[in-house]
């Protein structure tokens, strides 16, 4: 073989290579970091284990507030309209949370089966519902 063709078919393979270890790089980062959505009856069908972050959307369940009188920790129930799911929370609620409206959580399930939420999104407006949730409850009715 030609030592220029030589030279040629090395400098196509190492840059084929280096392009193949670069996107194997980018899709294990980005696979690493992706937030899986769950519904309340994903959740309590799937065995999820304890301590593992995920998010869960639904509607909060009308009547299922509670507050604790002189600290931020409350509990509430969110629903799919199939499955509801105990949620505890410590911390400030969006101005925008609400009974009967949408809400995304971050957070764990702990070993009792409650999910403890450390981060809660609440809709923005009164025709807005987060995306997931939207497709969710549709499937569902």
């Amino acid at each position: 073989m030609n030592p220029l063709r030589k030279q040629r078919l090395y400098v196509v393979l190492s840059i084929f290579l280096g392009t193949a270890i670069a996107v194997l790089l980018v899709f294990q980062g980005l696979s690493k970091s992706i937030n899986l959505f769950y519904s309340p009856s994903e959740i309590l069908k799937a065995q999820i284990e304890a301590g593992t972050e995920i998010r869960v959307g639904g509607m909060v369940k009308k009547g299922s507030v509670y507050r604790e009188t002189n600290s931020l920790k409350l509990s509430f129930e969110i629903t799919d309209f199939e499955e509801d799911l105990v949620i505890e929370y410590e911390g400030i609620l969006p101005d925008l949370f609400s009974e009967e409206a949408g809400v995304v959580l971050k957070g764990t399930i702990n070993s009792k089966g409650v999910f403890v939420a450390h981060e809660v999104l609440a809709k923005h407006d009164e025709n807005y519902m987060p995306p997931e949730v939207a497709k969710t409850l549709k499937q569902k009715k």
